[in-house]
């Protein structure tokens, strides 16, 4: 049977029964864990020379090969080209987004160093599933170096529209390194439109039946696959551990007051701060609720050492500080800001726990907090989550209070009606999120990717189980 080999920039540390919280990590180990194969990427350290070759672990059916990055390539690759440019321009941010040549030319080299190192490895009948913008130009890389394999690309996050990514000097040459892929997948309609529209009005490209692109010289092949979670499962763990220590103290503290939850890593595209000021407007607008709901945010740090990062933490410490400093009392302070990490069974709990799931990313590729929170709720007696309508997770639970991040009025009202819907409305909502959270869950996620990675194969090239 041939193997299913997962290409990402970050290969995860996963202990068995507890894997990580970031969506494209459990998506990946989940996706492995039923298949079996390897899985490909940085290790997270930095190394002062580059290996000659991966190290490799196994664990269970999985196989991690991993390699270190040098601080050059570090500084180039990931923490310069990867994620000063191409993060803030695909989250709509061209604001933010700085270019520079060398750090280009790192990530090209980074990406065709991990092709050459991958190439060592590979069989002719392995199945190559490639991850995030880190490796946009990485199919080009491994053809470059002979590999004939089936190569699928899925993008976790948005693909901008195609005046956006334009605003990114190298553009064209990136998009063009796309279409080595046979596959290309996004969260949703909108971003495979957005790129089949560039290859269609910028790169001399033409629409083709059932989402082919006729473009530089190939057929690129494109989807949307919504990634999903494993609803009953996290329903069950949220129930299980419902009465650890974190979530007791928590219950206790609050003293009966309603709880808004919201867990987002520290990121300017996360709409951190437009949150906090709606919430202030609540308070100051809905005065029944002064000392009866608090606001709990767990925003663990991220990219410590990007200027942007430091900036926002220290804009979201002096939010919440004005928020308490005006609203607080002796026994009541509205806002609990953790610059923190968490245990991921840990914060399925405090999801159950809650009355509103507070969502509302500036921009994002799908969000599987929103859908995490959701499942973890109590069918009998569910919160009420607050989505924004720029998440791709928007377009599942229609269930949701959708709302727009730019419109603080907007927002706090949804606060208001979230905090005093009615039970019978609470459950009908809940009912029908969770409903779609299990006919499009992770699973279907993996198979109908790789299914459609296959389709058109000789049926005799391949045996790999989906």
């Amino acid at each position: 049977m041939s193997r299913l080999i997962v290409v990402s920039n970050r290969v995860a540390p996963i202990t068995e029964g507890k894997p990580a919280a970031g969506g494209l990590a459990v998506g990946v180990y989940e996706a492995l864990q039923q298949q079996g194969g390897v899985w490909f990427g940085w290790s997270g350290e930095t190394v002062s020379e580059a290996p000659a070759a991966p190290r490799i672990e196994r664990r269970g059916n999985v196989e991690y090969a991993t390699l270190g990055l040098t601080r050059r390539d570090y500084d180039q690759y990931y923490r310069g080209f990867s994620n000063a440019t191409l993060w803030p321009a695909f989250h709509y941010r061209p604001d933010l987004s700085r270019y520079d040549r060398k750090e280009y030319a790192g990530y090209l080299r980074v990406n065709a160093w991990l092709a050459e190192r991958l190439a060592a490895m590979v069989r002719p009948d392995d199945l190559i599933w490639v991850h995030d913008y880190h490796l946009l130009p990485f199919a080009r890389a491994c053809r470059d170096r002979g590999l004939r394999n089936r190569i699928g690309f899925f993008l976790h996050i948005p693909f901008p529209a195609p005046q956006i990514l334009m605003t990114v000097p190298p553009h064209a040459e990136l998009v063009e390194a796309m279409c080595a892929y046979d596959l290309v997948g996004f969260q949703t309609e909108t971003d495979r439109r957005a790129f089949a529209d560039y290859l269609v009005r910028h790169a001399g490209g033409h629409d083709a039946a059932a989402g082919q692109v006729l473009a530089h010289g190939r057929t690129v092949r494109t989807g949307s696959y919504p990634i999903g979670v494993y609803p009953d499962e996290i329903q069950e763990q949220a129930r299980a551990r419902a009465n650890r220590r974190q979530v007791l103290n928590l219950k206790q503290g609050l003293r009966d007051r309603k709880l808004i939850m919201s867990v987002d890593r520290l990121d300017y595209s996360k709409g951190l701060v437009e949150r906090f000021r709606a919430f202030e407007y609540l308070l100051e607008t809905q005065p029944q609720h002064l000392g009866r709901v608090t606001f709990v945010q767990v925003a663990p740090p991220s990219r410590s050492d990007v200027l942007t990062y430091q900036q926002i933490r220290a804009s979201l410490e002096a939010q919440a500080g004005h928020i308490n400093g005006r609203y607080s009392d002796l026994d009541w302070t509205p806002l609990r800001y953790m610059n923190k990490r968490y245990d991921r069974s840990v914060l399925m709990s405090l999801f159950r726990a809650s009355q509103v799931g507070y969502v509302t990313p500036l921009r994002d590729g799908m969000n599987l907090v929103a859908k995490e929170y959701v499942a973890a709720q109590p069918a009998d007696d569910p919160g009420v989550l607050v989505l924004s309508c720029f998440a791709g997770a928007a377009q599942d639970l229609v269930g949701a209070l959708i709302v727009n991040p730019y419109d603080q009025r907007g927002m706090a009202e949804a606060l208001d009606r979230a905090l005093t819907m009615d039970r019978q409305e609470r459950q009908d909502r809940h009912r029908d999120m969770m409903d779609s959270l299990r006919r499009n869950d992770l699973s279907r996620w993996r198979d109908r990717f790789l299914a459609d990675l296959l389709a058109g194969r000789p049926a005799d090239a391949i045996n790999l189980r989906v």
